[in-house]
């Protein structure tokens, strides 16, 4: 599709076209062309569309959109934030880039997650800018969301704020204020290699690592279950990855142990490896001979906004007004909302779609979603930038 045929305002034209490009992001997918066509057409759109762009690289190759309109006044400003990256497309069960249409449904790697809620953004500033706005609306469209958030931490270190922001992931239109964080932690545990016979000399470094994997199992079962979270749940833990050992008739030296830990808000990194060393010290002081290095691989932060913040009720007052249910409800997946929110710009997750579809050998949105999230987004926008 050209550009001259998605029309101003078209949410599901413009969804369509950003689903038949490929942005697989290079690092997740080795043959992905990252997100440069993507943004490209992008920025063509919406200079067409009369917004005020701007491109820039968050990393070699890797560039950022922003986009703004309104802004007559001096008023509060809202972003909508999205990323136009996707993972990669192995085992899918359709095309990933034609942006096939069937019964209502547009099917595309990307279309839940979350092209379809970038055209609904996009759509939606557009109306809403019909009307004089005081405030301003900025469209935030970064790169690597699905690996290391590149694009995000960028566009923050440039000093870009707003006194909100939609992150448009799909919610299935929930309000979705909050969602876990995770860290993941590397554990290796110490043997020493010995003749499989001689169990005088050989300390098994699998075996250890076992007794470690029940003391992580003790503090899922009785400590993090009881932790929890009125949206989120429980906080948790899982072993993610084991390696280890040398031969059959060979005691191994080394063992490493790798897990994930999902983080409620209030928790940190520094608390789930405080954790963890705590389970080896226990160990440690049944088994003497037990000995394990622990550190932190990645750490990505959860996020939080109060029920009653004022995006919060702004967005559940332009559902009612726009005749649609209002359900606030947990985020199960890690998003941008995290960064921006420690950054000081309180941002909830809404938009198209639904997440259990992200990533999925079939994925796809409901074109009437799409409408839906434009309409309520341009009623929000109005509001917050008038």
């Amino acid at each position: 599709m050209s550009v001259a045929a998605i029309a101003p305002g078209d949410a599901r034209a413009l969804a369509r076209a950003l689903v038949r490009l490929d942005s697989r992001n290079p690092s997740l997918a080795p043959d992905g062309p990252g997100e440069s066509e993507c943004v490209a057409m992008l920025r063509e759109v919406l200079d067409a569309w009369g917004f005020r762009t701007e491109v820039y690289d968050a990393a070699p190759g890797r560039p950022n959109l922003l986009a703004r309109v309104g802004g007559a006044g001096g008023g509060a400003t809202l972003m909508l934030s999205g990323h136009v990256d996707v993972v990669g497309v192995d085992g899918m069960t359709h095309a990933p880039f034609d942006g096939m249409e069937r019964e209502g449904r547009l099917y595309g790697r990307g279309a839940a997650d979350m092209k379809g809620g970038i055209g609904a953004m996009c759509a939606a500033a557009w109306q809403a800018a019909r009307e004089t706005l005081t405030g301003e609306i900025v469209l935030a469209f970064t790169a690597d969301e699905e690996y290391e958030s590149v694009g995000t931490r960028a566009m923050l270190e440039r000093g870009v704020r707003a006194s909100a922001a939609i992150v448009g992931e799909p919610t299935r239109l929930d309000v979705m204020p909050a969602h876990r964080g995770f860290v993941w932690i590397e554990i290796v545990v110490s043997g020493r290699a010995a003749h499989g016979s001689r169990w005088d000399l050989g300390v098994d470094a699998i075996r250890h690592a076992g007794l470690l994997l029940a003391e992580l199992d003790r503090l899922d079962a009785e400590e993090l279950s009881t932790r929890t979270h009125p949206l989120l749940g429980r906080a948790s833990l899982h072993a993610s990855t084991i390696d280890g050992g040398i031969g059959m008739s060979t005691y191994p030296d080394r063992c490493v142990l790798r897990i994930e830990r999902r983080t409620l808000p209030g928790e940190t990194g520094e608390d789930a490896v405080a954790e963890v060393r705590r389970a080896c010290a226990s160990v440690h002081a049944r088994r003497p001979e037990f000995a394990a290095e622990v550190s932190l691989l990645m750490a990505q932060g959860p996020s939080d906004v109060a029920a009653d913040a004022k995006i919060v009720r702004a967005l559940e007052e332009a559902l009612s007004e726009r005749g649609e249910d209002v359900r606030v409800s947990g985020m199960s997946a890690w998003t941008d909302a995290a960064l921006l929110n420690a950054a000081g710009i309180p941002a909830i997750c809404f938009g198209p779609g639904d997440i259990s579809l992200a990533h999925a050998a079939e994925e796809y949105i409901p074109l009437p979603e799409i409408d839906r999230a434009t309409s309520v987004l341009t009623t929000l926008a109005r509001r917050w930038c008038a």
